[in-house]
């Protein structure tokens, strides 16, 4: 896929699948560690005014980082990514899932499990992190609930993050 300096989200229904490409002015290892540092990823992961909070972290195959999505109202949405292989500074590959406090999956939410791949660029560094959800209900429901959105808007803070030298 083309590199792009915007984020960029494909929805593919037929395959039950997103795909968000973003190409990121910033080296490799620094990209690779903004995915991976729970300290980095609280600083971009929610789009602004909500805030990301980690609970605990294991970034290892097997591991998991769980964290809840802080609003301004101090309301906590909770998330877990589970992680099911790992080659770093390429790719490493997930389970998402929405949960409770103590990590404990919500059935009634999509699932999905995927790859987030890093090439280095000309420019930067291209991150294309493609999901795959178990019926295209489960992408719809993700549409509804501003995943576009919202990933574009994390996406956006972490390049200006980047940009301003914090990472």
């Amino acid at each position: 896929m083309a590199t792009t300096p915007k984020t960029l989200v494909v929805k593919d229904l037929k395959e039950k699948s997103i795909l968000v490409s973003r190409t990121f002015s910033a080296p490799l290892e620094k990209v690779w560690r903004a995915y991976t540092e729970s300290e980095l990823l609280e600083q971009w992961w929610a789009p602004q005014p909500w805030k990301a909070e980690t609970k605990t972290m294991n970034f290892s195959v097997g591991g998991y980082w769980l964290y809840a999505m802080v609003g301004p109202e101090n309301e906590k949405h909770w998330g877990r990514m589970d992680y099911t292989a790992i080659t770093p500074h390429l790719s490493f590959e997930i389970k998402d899932s929405f949960c409770d406090e103590e990590g404990t999956i919500n059935p009634s939410l999509p699932v999905s499990a995927g790859t987030i791949a890093f090439a280095k660029t000309e420019s930067g560094t291209l991150v294309e992190f493609k999901m795959f959800y178990t019926s295209e209900k489960e992408i719809q429901t993700m549409i509804e609930m501003g995943f576009e959105q919202g990933i574009t808007a994390c996406l956006e803070q972490l390049e200006t993050l980047f940009q301003e030298n914090k990472i």
